[in-house]
């Protein structure tokens, strides 16, 4: 008798009922500002996860051990983002009332908001840690304030000045950083100040969003923005890694994969070792 073939990230297949952690996927970049294919990045990110080991040696743990789900993905409208945030909102939404943690696969870096909305009704003193290239912090952009380029924006709307925490930042227009002095804290181009973020932030609720054009263009070629300039994978890994182990993570992403502009598949790879790393160290 042949059973459906349900595609999981890998080992990411524990019943609802028992998982701490849920990811599902957002396939929408109808906002994309450069080079399209971000919604291509949770399907590829599941797939091609069959190409690591469960087993991590970087932490000595084992994804096998821990109770997570992969949920899939949403089906978004193409081109309707404020139905596509709702939509993002609304699962994330029934996953905290379940008492359990979202992880979202984007997708392009607008879809952070919809996951945002739904944490910050059942946490208000959100803090946002962000790993990226970009700043952004835009009003608008080309007239739209609904854009991967105003995600943050959006966000400090929700939550205010002084909690959102930016790193590697190494790209956006004057007016951002100056908005940005006022109003978040920006580190440039690298993660240098974390553990100080890390100790100030005590046991606040935390949504980490990475966008993984923070990695250098050399290193990870497959997104739709890239920039020179960008950290290492490893420098990333130990960043992320720190905060999943010391934060109070109500939620998190990983972001901007367009797997469509790296025929090697090496960044793909990267993506789906980063999201196995953080998995395991949430679990622990």
């Amino acid at each position: 008798m042949l059973n459906h073939n349900i595609e999981t990230f890998i080992g990411c297949d524990c019943a609802y009922q028992e998982a701490d952690t849920v990811l599902f996927g957002a396939p929408f970049d109808s906002t994309t500002s450069f080079r399209p294919g971000a919604r291509f990045g949770s399907r590829a990110i599941r797939s091609e996860s069959f190409g690591l080991e469960t087993y991590s040696p970087y932490q000595q743990a084992d994804l096998m051990d821990c109770a997570v789900l992969d949920s899939g993905d949403l089906e978004l409208p193409f081109g309707a983002p404020k139905r596509a945030l709702a939509g993002i909102r609304e699962r994330t939404a029934i996953i905290l009332a379940d008492g359990k943690r979202p992880f979202l696969l984007g997708g392009e870096h607008l879809v952070t908001l919809g996951a945002v909305q739904a944490v910050i009704q059942r946490h208000p003193d959100l803090r946002i840690i962000h790993f990226d290239a970009h700043a952004d912090l835009r009003q608008e952009y080309l007239g739209e304030e609904l854009s991967h380029a105003c995600v943050l924006r959006r966000c400090w709307e929700l939550l205010g000045d002084g909690r959102i925490h930016q790193f590697g930042i190494r790209s956006g227009d004057r007016e951002e950083f100056q908005w940005a002095k006022e109003h978040v804290a920006t580190r440039l181009f690298d993660f240098e100040g974390l553990d100080r973020t890390l100790a100030g932030l005590g046991a606040a609720p935390v949504y980490l969003t990475v966008d993984l054009d923070v990695l250098d263009p050399s290193v990870f070629p497959g997104t739709g923005t890239p920039e020179a300039g960008g950290v290492s994978f490893q420098a990333l890994l130990d960043a992320v890694l720190q905060v999943c182990q010391r934060a109070n993570i109500a939620a998190c992403d990983v972001n901007e994969l367009a797997p469509i502009y790296d025929p090697s598949g090496g960044s793909t790879a990267a993506a789906c070792k980063l999201v196995r790393e953080m998995l395991i160290a949430l679990s622990k």
